[in-house]
C-alpha cells in the first residue's frame, strides 16, 4: 500500500537519513546543519547580508526560532545584527569574517558528504530528483 501518507513518512525517514549523513562532517566544524544553512545563505547574499525575516524564510524557520539559531551564531562570532540604514525597525543579520571562514572550510566537506548521499544515483536519477524536489517546493 502506497497511499500519499505512506509515501510522506518514507520521505520524512529519508530527510532524516540525509541529514545524519551531514552531521559529522559539519559538527567537525562546529556547526550544525542550520547553521550551515544560515552561513551560506549569508555568503550568497549581496554584502553578506539579509534581512532577518528573509533569512527565516529561507532556512524554513519562524522568525523566533531563527532568533534563537542566531544567538549563539552571535555570540561565538560567526555572524553580527545590524541596524538597516533606512529603517531603523529592520534587523540584518550580517556574515563576519570569521562566519565566512567557518562556512567556506564546512562547505568544502558539506560537497563530500554530498557526493557521498547522492553517490548511489546516476545523473540522470539526479536530473528527476531535483524535479521532483522543484515541484515539491
Amino acid at each position: 500500500m502506497n497511499t500519499d501518507t505512506d509515501l510522506l513518512i518514507q520521505l520524512n525517514q529519508t530527510i532524516g537519513k540525509v541529514q545524519k549523513h551531514l552531521v559529522w562532517p559539519l559538527s567537525g566544524h562546529g556547526i550544525g546543519f542550520s547553521e550551515y544553512l544560515v552561513l551560506r545563505y549569508l555568503y550568497q547574499s549581496s554584502g553578506r547580508k539579509l534581512r532577518r525575516i528573509d533569512l527565516a524564510d529561507k532556512v524554513g524557520l519562524s522568525a523566533s526560532g531563527v532568533t534563537r539559531l542566531l544567538n549563539p551564531m552571535e555570540k561565538i562570532g560567526l555572524v553580527a545584527k545590524e541596524e538597516a540604514p533606512r529603517d531603523a525597525r529592520v534587523s540584518l543579520v550580517v556574515l563576519t569574517e570569521a562566519g565566512e571562514r567557518i562556512f567556506t572550510e564546512s562547505d568544502a566537506s558539506f560537497a563530500i558528504a554530498a557526493e557521498g548521499v547522492f553517490s548511489a544515483l546516476d545523473s540522470q536519477e539526479k536530473t528527476v530528483l531535483a524535479g521532483i524536489v522543484a515541484k515539491l517546493g
